[in-house]
């Protein structure tokens, strides 16, 4: 008897496995280099359909173009819905000064601001007033019938530091930046003199009878403003850029008595159904344990989304695409999960946690991506004791110009929120953040107005789409199930506190009252 033979062809076969492995990650890297669709999904979602803004015609046609381009593709896809939405839809925002002078303004309304008529509002611009205590707040409030109310504090440069630190003199930028934190101080012991805070102000200004109400929410960056909602019920809420919010305030403060015309147009829709887009790879093994891809669809509308989270969207969109063409019967099954309402609580895949407990159960692994435009630099173990054993196995089969960049921490500590891979983890399902590198992302592109098309680096969001696939290949193929056990987590040095697993919250699945 031969008792080599059997030990060859064991040889054979695992060769002949890892020699099919190889080839694969040279298809996903092949194809992704040579018929990259990152551009044209890029352009189709940001450009043509623009910001999706949860409950905006806007956001449902973002789902339908998706299921259509899975469904072109050859994957299943639908959207599930899961809740509902108060129903809105961005129209034109003109601003202009009028008087003392005449000038455009550089601004738009709040998402789910109240409409102005189509002869717009035309009132003069107040300052926020310097207060003694709630008594004096009260007294001023029966004097802005009529006005607009300037609601920020104006800054006292437009320069972010890093020009300062470039340009200026140490002391001068010393200077600067003791007198911006007084002012700061100032600005918010006034605000609480007056009884109300962030949160409630908005509301006494409109009940007091303001015609409309103007901010400028900047993010310490050149042209770059925060843009979030309204939450006034009659008047709109406008955001100025830095540049003009600080003449038409200066021209208050100094009694210039400014004048501004505001067409700050929208529709109500009523409540409106919210979903998310699931698209399926169906498994052939191993049907019921689940690789997913998962990045939120949903946006702020200053900008149109580019960054927050377009790149996400496209490179879990992308990695689907080349993992159909090289890899189209896997052995689990693979699931690219695009979340609605992400930015106001992580609903969407809180409620897909909710309603879809096989998934969770059966989950191998998650991968998630959603911080802006760069090549991913960083993964975290979320505090899985073995997050290193299964994670470490297949980043060993990704290209080393892909990763050469990313650095590990194991077994890190779970998330308790900022995207969508915390809903898997805080149900103790292994689900992992895709970290990317800066960019400068959160000063230019999160949740602003210069948030599109032109910021997105479409070499890095490449090198995104090849790692996504190659470890969702590895996940697929990986003949161990991955583990679920919990580090011991440790004190929290800022506390000193024993750090506690996050536990899941519920979606709400009746939004935007």
């Amino acid at each position: 008897m031969n008792y080599r033979l059997p030990l060859v062809l064991a040889f054979l076969i695992s060769f002949s496995g890892l020699w099919a492995q190889k080839d694969i990650v040279a298809q996903i890297e092949k194809e992704a280099t040579e018929n990259s669709q990152l551009e044209v999904l890029a352009h189709e979602l940001v450009d043509v359909i623009g910001p999706r803004l949860v409950g905006t015609p806007q956001m449902a046609q973002a789902h339908q173009w998706a299921v259509a381009t899975f469904n072109r593709w050859g994957i299943q896809a639908n959207n599930e819905a899961w809740g509902t939405w108060r129903g809105w839809e961005r129209g034109i925002s003109h601003i202009d000064l009028v008087e003392p002078r005449v000038v455009s303004l550089h601004g738009r309304q709040l998402a789910w601001s109240p409409s102005t008529s189509a002869k717009g509002v035309v009132a003069q611009a107040i300052p926020f007033p310097l207060v003694q205590d709630s008594v004096a707040f009260a007294d001023w409030l029966k004097q802005i019938k009529g006005k607009l109310v300037c609601i920020s504090m104006p800054q006292p440069t437009g320069r972010p530091d890093y020009n300062w630190k470039e340009f200026a003199t140490e002391e001068s930028f010393e200077l600067m930046k003791s007198q911006r934190d007084a002012a700061n101080k100032a600005w918010n012991e006034n605000l609480t003199r007056t009884g109300y805070d962030r949160r409630t102000i908005n509301t006494a200004l409109e009940q007091a009878g303001a015609a409309g109400l103007i901010q400028s929410q900047w993010s310490s960056a050149f042209g770059a403003n925060k843009v979030f909602s309204a939450n006034t019920k009659k008047i709109p809420v406008i955001d100025l850029s830095l540049e003009d919010y600080g003449m038409v305030y200066r021209m208050a403060e100094n009694g210039d008595k400014p004048v501004l015309k505001i067409v700050a147009q929208s529709k109500e829709l009523g409540k409106v159904p919210t979903f998310n887009t699931v698209a399926t790879i169906p498994g052939t093994e191993l049907p019921d344990e689940y690789v997913v891809l998962s990045a939120h669809f949903d946006s702020w509308d200053g900008g149109t989304g580019a960054t927050d989270n377009g790149t996400g969207t496209i490179t879990m969109m992308e990695a689907a695409r080349i993992l159909k063409k090289v890899y189209p019967n896997p052995k689990r099954t693979i699931i690219i999960g695009l979340w609605g309402s992400e930015e106001q609580g992580l609903n969407g895949s809180r409620a897909f946690v909710e309603d879809h407990p096989e998934v969770v159960n059966g989950l191998q692994v998650l991968f998630n991506q959603d911080n802006g435009t760069g090549r991913v630099v960083q993964i975290s173990g979320q505090g899985f004791l073995h997050a290193y054993s299964y994670l470490g196995r297949w980043l060993a089969e990704v290209p080393q110009d892909v990763k050469k960049h990313i650095e590990t921490t194991f077994p890190g500590t779970p998330g308790g929120g900022g995207s969508d891979y915390a809903s898997f983890v805080a149900a103790g399902a292994p689900a992992f953040s895709l970290s990317s590198l800066n960019w400068s992302y959160f000063n230019y592109t999160w949740h602003t107005n210069l948030d599109t098309y032109d910021k997105i680096v479409f070499d890095d969001v490449r090198n995104n789409a090849i790692l996504t696939a190659v470890l969702a290949y590895m996940a697929s193929e990986d003949p161990e199930k991955t583990s679920r056990e919990k580090a011991d987590l440790g004190k929290d040095p800022r506390t000193g506190k024993e750090r506690t697993w996050p536990t899941t919250r519920a979606p709400n699945r009746n939004g935007g009252e």
